[in-house]
């Protein structure tokens, strides 16, 4: 019984983790692929559909897989993975015909189902310099709306987020969510270089974005933040200010949902991915939201809070490198921990020096400010400057911070992709960097808010 169980639950993943799935998600909501006829053809005969398999090896009468049930298992997706899954019926006719549609049919927006525009993917990837090949969309409303949903998981929406909450809203919260993003990140990144999937294969998936394209994908790094920073953000923010509940739990609901949801849009992951991201998320926020006060309390106050700040961000640093070549997500990881630990430690500063001081424990919950004229312009104000001056910092470092590394490290730098692929380079790009952004983001834009009158 129990080994039926474990059959049947084996193939429900292959099922999930088939990017048949994906596609016919994607063309559902209106993503069409340019490959070439040939091309599909020749996937379509060498796939194995994951659920179409565990159909065979039960009417065949057991698991043909060798191994232990935990290898078998690992095998399995990942031959899902790998042989992509057989897309039948409607998906492979469409997928062909569409491969056989010209560059110049698939701008006319006077077609039958109405807008088609041809698109590249909006970024390169940061790693091959690879831009993507072009894709057909047809609902230009989704398109733009998971986009949307896609920023809020990259470095330039967390900049703004953090800052906006650490200038305008509660210093607090926005301390205790950097420590939960730096550790979710820490913790999906480290999986997917010990489970080491590939992304969903093209064919038949349609890469809308090809970023992240050469990181490995099981799970969702994306889902992980996108449920952990929303879901986070209530439960702290719930029992501090007087607000309705049903609309936070919506908020968050809603953040998660569109996060999550944009990452088989995009083409970067199965649905199993997205499913074990969320579910993965939620047993770390579980384990991680209450110890976030006295989290918190230890860096501000203790005496030995500088010294484990560094020791624990740094050293998490190192083994991240150590799991596996480099990557995007190696530097990401880094990135993540050493922002981290700036801001404890100019948050440190901050307390010791009386400057942004907490509401006291008697003040709270706090009740909504009545949101007016001059406090909207206000918090737009120290929003921009704030975020210009966080931007300038982060664009001088990086000037400098290459040259330097290498210098140190003895690494050419006329190739700058090369030699960040040397982890002593990137770890050392990611520190000089982000070190000096996140304490300016804490102590220093404060101080120039207080000089232009914007406290």
């Amino acid at each position: 019984m129990a080994s039926d169980a474990v059959k049947r639950f084996v193939c429900l993943c292959r099922d999930l983790q088939d990017p048949c799935h994906v596609a016919k998600f994607q063309q559902l909501c209106g993503v069409r692929g340019t490959f070439t006829k040939k091309s599909t053809e020749s996937e379509a005969k060498l796939s194995v559909n994951g659920a179409g398999q565990c159909q065979e090896d039960r009417a065949a009468g057991g698991d043909k897989t060798p191994g232990f049930p935990g290898q078998r298992l690992r095998k399995s997706l990942n031959d899902g993975n790998i042989k992509q899954g057989e897309c039948s019926g409607d998906l492979n006719k469409d997928t062909i015909a569409t491969s056989s549609r010209t560059k110049d049919a698939g701008s006319d927006v006077a077609s039958e189902k109405g807008f088609k525009e041809t698109v590249k993917p909006l970024r390169r990837n940061s790693l091959t310099g690879d831009v993507g090949q072009e894709f057909i969309i047809e609902n230009k409303f989704l398109f733009y709306l998971f986009t949307i949903g896609t920023e809020l998981g990259n470095e330039m929406f967390f900049i703004v987020f953090f800052s906006f909450l650490m200038w305008n809203v509660d210093p607090y919260v926005s301390r205790s969510l950097i420590v939960v993003w730096a550790w979710v990140l820490f913790l999906g990144q480290s999986t997917k270089d010990l489970v080491r999937w590939t992304r969903p294969a093209s064919p038949p998936v349609v890469k809308v974005e090809v970023f992240y394209n050469t990181e490995y994908s099981m799970p969702s790094t994306h889902a992980m933040t996108g449920t952990t920073m929303p879901f986070s953000m209530f439960m702290l923010t719930y029992s501090r200010w007087e607000y309705p509940f049903i609309f936070g739990l919506s908020v968050a609901l809603s953040w998660s949902l569109l996060v999550c949801v944009s990452r088989i849009y995009m083409g970067m992951h199965s649905f199993l991915e997205v499913i074990t991201g969320f579910l993965y998320s939620i047993l770390i926020l579980a384990v991680l939201q209450p110890m976030l006060y006295d989290i918190d309390t230890f860096y501000l106050s203790h005496s030995y809070a500088p010294l484990v700040i560094f020791l624990t961000h740094v050293g998490f640093s190192l083994v991240a490198f150590s799991l596996d070549s480099w990557s995007t997500s190696r530097g990401d990881t880094a990135q993540a921990l050493v922002t981290a630990a700036g801001i404890a430690l100019a948050s440190r500063l901050n307390h010791q020096l009386g400057l942004q001081p907490d509401p006291s424990d008697e003040a709270l919950p706090l009740t909504l400010p009545l949101i007016d004229g001059a406090l909207l312009a206000r918090s737009i104000m120290r929003l921009l400057v704030g975020v210009a001056v966080v931007l300038a910092v982060r664009a001088t470092m990086k000037i400098v911070a290459i040259p330097l590394a290498c210098r140190l490290f003895g690494v050419p730098s006329d190739d700058v992709r090369k030699a960040r692929q040397h982890a002593q380079v990137e770890l050392s790009y990611r520190f000089l960097v982000y070190g000096p952004v996140a304490y300016c983001c804490v102590f220093l834009v404060p101080l120039f808010f207080g000089y232009l009158g914007l406290s």
